[in-house]
């Protein structure tokens, strides 16, 4: 990979230099000694988040599993760790995590700091399963967060990246679990209007993805926990779609080869819940991400404002994904209080015609107060984005308080977090 520019090669970076830490002595030297730093993760970022006018650091080589609390069901980490190594190293202890994004891929801290998600009513975003965490400040000191000390660390869990450099994690665990999963084509979107709830508690974890060329879901993707039983009521059709033959890629006209295993053949939670195994390569490679977070109790009327641009969205996009999460207590979260639908969309990599869109996009969601993914493309004035986030000045308190000279801040914290 090119470390001079994002996984999807859409987003240069401006930082002239980057530091590979071994230890966690040189990341107290760093953050101590450089007037600007910025962490950057995996690189699966799309905008300019994780950029630094001067400096970044990588923490790939800071990725063990540090301990395994047994009696509190938690598991500490380094910052740098990946979800595919630490899920491995979970499931042969007999513990899983309450959910996975669709890439193993990503980093840890990385996903929890942009409130990354997977799907499922029940399931809160991944940052949710923070019980503490250690942040080096800006003058090499470590900054500690943890739930059993109050309200700030539902501030610090979604950092946006502007607190300092998160070096450890401790996450909480439940016991390991076995999936399989099963997909179905063709979902007619009026189907949804009575049924929404329905559909989306029908599974553990349920996506629905559409390409937006005509009034239907391509696919719905259901992963059952086999110990619940819900996969056992599953017939040849579900709420008038068809049990796919085979597997299938959620984009049309790509392999499943490097998609995770379906047609209910039954696996290890962390071979399940991602749409994409480890060891390929994910989603369509060469992309353009966004996505947007709309209550849930809004999620036929939001999806049906859409639907009139099918013939501005069809022609840029791979596919279209829509998942539930369930509401949170993270200040920065754009699931805060509220039980949510996230519509995203992957775009093929033509960025003048996609910025085009967004827009329009931006204003069909805007009468269900949508808020978007913090790591993907946006076109939302920044004034108009604070509004939507009521603990904002929480976390702008905190953000001056442990980074008062602005040493991990960005243009990105700058527009959206601390603008007038």
């Amino acid at each position: 990979m090119d470390q001079k520019r994002n996984w999807a090669g859409n987003y240069t970076y401006s930082a002239s230099k980057l530091h590979i830490p071994e230890t966690m002595e040189q990341v107290v030297e760093l953050a101590a000694a450089s007037r600007r730093i910025k962490v950057v993760g995996t690189r699966h970022s799309f905008n300019g988040i994780a950029d630094s006018p001067e400096t970044q650091l990588s923490l790939e080589k800071l990725n063990r599993v540090l301990a395994l609390d047994r009696q509190n069901h938690r598991v500490t980490i380094e910052g740098g760790i990946r979800y595919g190594d630490l899920c491995r190293y979970l499931n042969e202890e007999g513990y899983a995590l309450h959910n996975l994004a669709s890439l193993p891929h990503i980093t840890v801290a990385g996903a929890c700091a942009t409130a990354t998600h997977g799907s499922g009513v029940n399931s809160r975003n991944l940052a949710a399963a923070i019980h503490a965490m250690e942040i080096v400040g800006a003058d090499g000191t470590v900054m500690r967060f943890s739930r059993d000390a109050g309200d700030e660390i539902n501030g610090a869990a979604v950092g946006l990246g502007g607190l300092g450099i998160v070096t450890k994690m401790t996450l909480d665990v439940i016991p390991a679990f076995e999936m399989c999963q099963y997909v179905y084509e063709n979902l007619p979107l009026e189907n949804l209007e009575h049924h929404f709830d329905e559909i989306a508690s029908a599974a553990y974890s349920v996506s629905l993805f559409t390409d937006w060329k005509s009034s239907s879901f391509n696919q719905v993707w259901l992963k059952h926990r086999t110990m619940d039983g819900t996969a056992s009521a599953m017939g040849p059709t579900f709420f008038g779609s068809v049990r796919a033959a085979g597997n299938v890629h959620p984009v049309a006209g790509f392999s499943a080869e490097n998609c995770s295993e379906q047609l209910g053949v039954p696996g290890p939670w962390f071979e399940r819940l991602p749409h994409f195994r480890m060891e390929f390569t994910p989603s369509a490679g060469e992309e353009l991400q966004s996505e947007y977070f709309v209550p849930r109790a809004f999620a036929y009327q939001a999806l049906c404002a859409l639907d009139g641009l099918r013939e501005q969205v069809a022609p840029l996009l791979y596919v279209s994904e829509v998942r539930t999460i369930a509401k949170d207590e993270l200040w920065m979260s754009p699931c805060y209080l509220q039980d949510s639908v996230a519509i995203h969309f992957t775009w093929k990599p033509d960025w003048q015609a996609v910025q085009r869109v967004l827009p329009l996009i931006e204003e069909r969601l805007a009468p269900y107060g949508a808020r978007p993914h913090w790591a993907k493309l946006f076109t939302m004035p920044p004034v108009r984005l604070r509004t939507l986030y009521e603990r904002l000045p929480d976390f702008r308190n905190l953000l001056l308080r442990c980074d008062p000279e602005g040493k991990f801040r960005n243009d990105f914290l700058d527009a959206y977090v601390l603008g007038d």
